[in-house]
């Protein structure tokens, strides 16, 4: 029987190689990431990871600092994975914030030192493609997931802080890079699955079902190679938004709101069915042996109706929004990848939303974004002075991406929000391995952003705002060195510029009582200095432990709180002068650990985010001054245990686990565990999948199997059980 170290063991290990490193650091790496065409794991080596196959995705391909990835197989195997971020699900120090399956307006994501309320924090891309929605910052400003299934993954890598000059200042957080598959022969998939929740609170107790079907054929022949995904989605999610009050009313349930005080709810709305349709082609042409221009199609459809039920009375219940979409997204790319003296490439993307419309009963009114989208242009070279494997890896690129926002809302006051935003960029960044054991990776990005245009209407009220620029410079720099065989330090720092979104400046939210939200064209671009410094050990049986000491430090930090007593509750963008985050990561994962087939990984993060100042929009002088970062908790962690009990069969069981957070900037909401609060939960899952042939998988599941009841404004999904059967040619 083989023997493996303890896990205290293992600990000190890391730990000892942590202490015994630079007293300074800046972010620290791991590097590029990539898999085989038939979807095989990378292979991890110290300082870089390097390729087993010849596709990569589209991070750089040399960066030594913090990258976490899952193939599409691991994923398929121990995840219920029901949309594309259920992929994250146990990577460390991560979140999507999905309320219900198919949640297509507020699965944001949130990273170590940004919470739920600042989307625009992070980048996700798939293929090269951007799918981050960074028109705005907040909730319902969620990546476009639906453009990925699934069944598609290939594999995804993250990259932890900005410490690549490759990405625009919105890679604070972290970079998502989806991989998906192309095939190198002939392939179809089938899926079919089901789910139900049972969900009981206040006054609410129903079982709320769905289903999903999805195919896919690829081949390729010659120099053509082709891929085509089809998926559709019928899910009810969880009633997510509840009518309350202050007054005793029969019939309405008793409560408590955020701040502690008594409530009454009368009951719910916003109890989405939503039905999404997914379609996306891909084709690829090798022009040489190394070169090869590839297209993507995407087009994504969602229907989805709004319920609200009374307590108080039935007759009361009604649908009470509609929203229509319908988003096409285009791109294209010519690219070398020769791996020696010079490689480049060239892509170009468009996402627009053809229709966009989300019509309101309750206040008569109807939002049309039809119009808006936004766009992307790059150009990159990857040079190797002494060819591959040689001292320099030489990247640079020029970059534009555009953004364009068309709101018209009909009815009540009538108002319409316009702007633009467009960032040009220039980078360039040497990977140098000057000495045996050692690599440095110096960057350096160029920035130069412009918004125009910018236009709000409210009623008669008609506001042009002057057009605005700015430039800046955000320098990168990394380091690792291998200390012994096995043994790795790195440590990496960069800094960040986040500019404002279109939507922070121009877009304001009419309703029938007025605005919700106030627009505010002055705002200032956020400025972040990170850096991290880690230890990673490798120990036999593909056992790794990693400990990483990151900081970030942000001036002019962009969050959107409600103004002080103000009535109707207003909303405006603020910039909060400074908000520091100092934490801890450990992570561990193995292969075969104490028994064959039997694969751990687990991650615990510790974050002490707080507020420094804010001269900012504050109730009294020095409110928010000591306080916790919106929705930063203190404690975060995930644990995934894997057993492949025979050729068969795996069971899966998994955790997650976030301490108690705040949703205001002045940490009034002290009640997280009901409607508008945000709370801290535990949360545990099962998976148990059985391979019926070589082509027939079928799978069973439960999502919070232990039934917490936690929240995030909205309530998250109790305990939900899932089906599916699985068919690969």
């Amino acid at each position: 029987m083989k023997h493996f170290p303890s896990p205290r063991a293992r600990a000190a290990v890391a730990l000892s190689a942590c202490l015994c490193g630079s007293a300074f650091a800046d972010e620290a790496g791991l590097a590029t990431v990539a898999a085989a065409d038939d979807g095989a794991a990378p292979v991890k080596r110290l300082g870089v990871v390097t390729v087993t196959g010849a596709r990569r995705g589209s991070l750089p391909s040399q960066i030594p600092t913090t990258i976490e990835g899952v193939t599409g197989a691991q994923v398929q195997a121990t995840v219920n994975a029901t949309d594309s971020e259920d992929a994250l699900k146990y990577l460390p120090s991560l979140l999507v914030r999905k309320r219900y399956i198919g949640d297509y307006n507020h699965a944001v994501l949130s990273t170590r030192a940004s919470g739920t309320g600042n989307s625009a924090r992070s980048l996700v891309y798939a293929d090269g493609i951007l799918l981050s929605n960074l028109l705005g910052n907040g909730a319902t400003f969620a990546p476009r997931w639906g453009l990925v299934t699934p069944e598609e993954i290939e594999r995804v890598d993250v990259l932890y802080g900005p410490f690549s000059a490759a990405y625009p200042g919105n890679s604070v957080g972290a970079v998502v890079d989806y991989l998906t598959r192309m095939p190198g022969k002939f392939e179809a998939h089938a899926l079919a699955g089901g789910f139900a929740q049972p969900f009981r609170l206040y006054g609410t107790d129903t079982t709320y079902t769905g289903w999903q079907t999805s195919a896919s054929l690829g081949n390729r022949s010659g120099d053509w190679s082709w891929w085509i995904n089809a998926n559709r989605l019928d899910s009810e999610g969880q009633p997510l938004v509840f009518d309350t009050t202050a007054t005793p009313t029969p019939g309405a349930v008793p409560g408590t709101d955020k701040t502690g005080k008594p409530w009454y709810i009368k009951g719910t709305s916003t109890q989405y069915r939503t039905m999404q349709d997914h379609l996306k082609l891909k084709l690829a042409y090798d022009l040489s042996t190394d070169v090869r221009a590839s297209y993507t199609l995407g087009w994504w459809r969602n229907d989805a109706d709004g319920r609200s039920e009374s307590y108080i009375d039935p007759s009361l219940n009604a649908v009470t929004n509609h929203d229509v979409l319908e988003h096409r997204m285009q791109a294209l790319s010519l690219k070398q990848n020769a791996r020696g003296f010079f490689d480049w490439e060239l892509a170009a993307s468009v996402y627009d939303y053809g229709t966009d419309k989300s019509s309101r009963t309750t206040t008569a009114t109807t939002t049309d974004l039809a119009g808006t989208g936004w766009t992307t242009l790059s150009a990159r070279g990857t040079w190797r002075p002494e060819g591959e494997g040689g001292l320099h890896v030489i990247e640079a690129g020029l970059q534009q991406d555009g953004y364009r926002l068309h709101t018209a809302v009909s009815g009540g006051a009538g108002s319409r929000f316009d702007g633009n935003t467009r960032l040009q960029s220039a980078w360039g960044q040497d990977a140098w391995r000057f000495a045996d054991g050692w690599m440095a990776v110096l960057g350096l990005r160029g920035e130069h952003w412009q918004a125009y245009q910018g236009f709000t209407r409210t009623g008669a009220n008609a506001y042009p705002h002057p057009g605005r620029s700015d430039t800046r410079l955000s320098p990168k720099a990394a380091l690792s060195h291998q200390l012994a065989d096995g043994w790795v330090l790195k440590a990496s720092a960069g800094r960040a510029v986040r500019f404002p979104t279109v939507s922070e400046l121009y877009q304001g939210a009419a309703t029938a009582d007025g605005i919700s939200n106030i627009a505010n064209p002055d705002l200032r671009p956020e400025r972040s200095w990170t850096s991290e410094l880690s230890s990673e050990w490798t120990l036999p049986e593909a056992s790794t432990l990693r400990l990483t000491l990151f900081h970030e430090d942000t001036r002019d930090a962009l969050f959107s709180q409600a103004l002080p007593n103000v009535t109707p509750v207003t909303n405006s963008v603020q910039n909060v002068d400074h908000v520091r985050t100092t934490g801890l990561e450990a992570v561990a994962q193995g292969e075969n650990v104490l028994l064959r087939g039997l694969d751990l990984q687990g991650s615990v993060t510790y974050a002490d985010s707080k507020i420094v100042a804010n001269s900012g929009y504050v109730s009294t002088p020095g409110d928010t001054a000591g306080k916790w970062q919106p929705r930063v908790p203190r404690w975060r962690a995930s644990a995934l245990a894997s057993w492949r009990a025979t050729d068969r069969w795996t069971v899966s069981y998994g955790a997650r686990y976030s301490g108690r957070q705040y949703g205001s900037l002045d940490n009034s909401d002290t009640n997280g565990f009901t409607y508008m609060g945000t709370s801290k939960y535990f949360t545990t899952d099962l998976r148990v999948r059985f391979a019926i042939d070589k082509q027939w998988h079928a799978a069973f599941g439960i999502d919070n199997l232990n039934d917490y009841q936690y929240w995030n404004f909205h309530p998250y999904p109790q305990r939900t059980y899932s089906a599916e059967l699985r068919y690969d040619l």
